[in-house]
């Protein structure tokens, strides 16, 4: 009974969360991000983390 009364609870949410998603900015398809995604392209600059300190200590 307790695994009924989770998943309820729990698919209710969901389904209030994308309920209210969906109201709140309505799809729109021809301003949808790409599916696949893997990057814009442009190298990165300023404070980006995964950059290597400069080894000339520039």
């Amino acid at each position: 009974m307790t695994r009924l009364v989770t998943a309820s609870v729990a698919l209710a949410g969901l389904a209030a969360m994308i309920t209210l998603d969906a109201s709140a900015t309505p799809p729109n398809p021809y301003k949808a991000p790409k599916l696949l995604a893997l990057g814009s392209g442009t190298a990165p600059s300023g404070g980006f983390c995964g950059a290597l300190p400069d080894p000339a200590g520039k």
